[in-house]
């Protein structure tokens, strides 16, 4: 209780402190950005008075990066992707931001300790743990759908139109694990010369059959229209479409890529202080769980794991459709940051020649 009583004293100090009453949080739209509004932005607004503003965008770093180098922020805190946070950590775009303000655990665990690998860096504070993963459309397979990541590349056994976002990030590891290579080892492999040849030669198998998408909310809809049978796509986003939205579609988790995302504060962000009370507010372990009623994301802290209850709707058990539950990780790959970080650039040209060569 007393710590509890204390940030919301802060937060009120806050205020009372001629404060901002306003912040602008941009996000990635979509049943995500639904969830964060109700696990964070309203119950903010209530312990605080402060108005947040949701801002949603295809890929929230790259309009921060345009507002930073043109020096004019409207944004205070901005939702990326881990190595997107460590890009613009190192180009100086965001701010750092000291873990020990970030709130323990209920039984007192440092946040250091609490979150998992990966889930805190030196610009940014981990929220949820997503994953791309492929999912199909069951009425298309009335004798049983797609199991494995081998499948999703068998067009013989699986006819029909796929879906891949128009990136190279997660679609080349998926494609190794299609073509047998073990989760393990997939960035060994992609580190070759020969292992990117060989990802690039797995997606020309299904070239001629893709239908390439570019914002999350686009592989349900394209399954939904029936434009392809089978589709990459953030597990969130088909699970919203499954549950909520009662669309026959099933997620194969054989082969998922999973990281995480983070909140991070823009260099010059207008608010700085109220956007760093949010974040701590936002990532604490109760707010983490809270999410999960709301989305199949599962949370960055490990306290808030065996807080993870029912969907909003009061009947569905969230633990089974989180990408970290062990039955869904048996060959799932955790994204290389590192890997992304440094090779990004080049193997977009790449996608991208690839792409344009027919």
């Amino acid at each position: 209780m007393k710590k509890t009583l204390g940030l919301t004293t802060a937060l009120a100090l806050l205020v009372t402190a001629g404060s901002a009453q306003q912040i602008t949080v941009m996000s990635w739209g979509g049943t995500y950005a639904r969830s964060q509004v109700e696990a964070y932005h309203k119950p903010f607004h209530a312990a605080t008075g402060i108005t947040v503003v949701s801002i949603d965008t295809d890929n929230p770093a790259i309009p921060i990066k345009a507002q930073v180098e043109a020096n004019n922020v409207t944004t205070d805190v901005v939702d990326v992707e881990y190595a997107d946070a460590i890009r613009l950590c190192d180009e100086g775009m965001l701010e750092e931001i000291d873990p020990a303000v970030l709130p323990p655990a209920p039984d007192g665990t440092p946040a250091t300790e609490d979150f998992l690998p990966q889930g805190l860096h030196e610009c940014a504070v981990g929220s949820i743990v997503f994953s791309t993963i492929f999912a199909y459309d069951a009425t298309r397979f009335p004798e049983g759908g797609p199991q494995t990541i081998a499948d999703f590349f068998d067009t013989e056994k699986f006819p029909g139109k796929r879906g891949l976002k128009r990136v190279p990030k997660a679609m080349l590891e998926m494609a190794l694990m299609g073509d047998g290579v073990p989760a393990e080892v997939v960035y060994e492999v992609l580190s070759t010369p020969e292992g990117i040849d060989r990802a690039f030669a797995k997606l020309d198998t299904i070239k001629n059959d893709v239908v390439w998408w570019e914002a999350g909310a686009q592989p349900p809809q394209l399954l939904a229209d029936g434009e392809v049978v089978m589709t990459a796509a953030y597990n969130g986003r088909i699970f919203n479409a499954a549950v909520t939205e009662d669309k026959p579609f099933e997620i194969v988790w054989d082969g998922q890529v999973y990281e995480y995302n983070l909140f991070a504060i823009p260099k010059g962000a207008p608010n700085p202080e109220a956007a760093l009370e949010f974040i701590k507010f936002a990532t604490g372990t109760q707010r983490l769980a809270d999410q999960a009623q709301w989305i199949g994301y599962g949370p960055a802290r490990k306290s808030s794991a065996e807080l993870v209850g029912l969907y909003h709707d009061g009947k569905t058990e969230m633990a089974p459709h989180m990408p970290t539950n062990p039955e869904n990780m048996r060959n799932a790959l955790g994204s290389s940051y590192e890997f992304w970080v440094d090779h990004e650039t080049e193997l977009t040209e790449r996608f991208n020649a690839w792409l344009s060569a027919g």
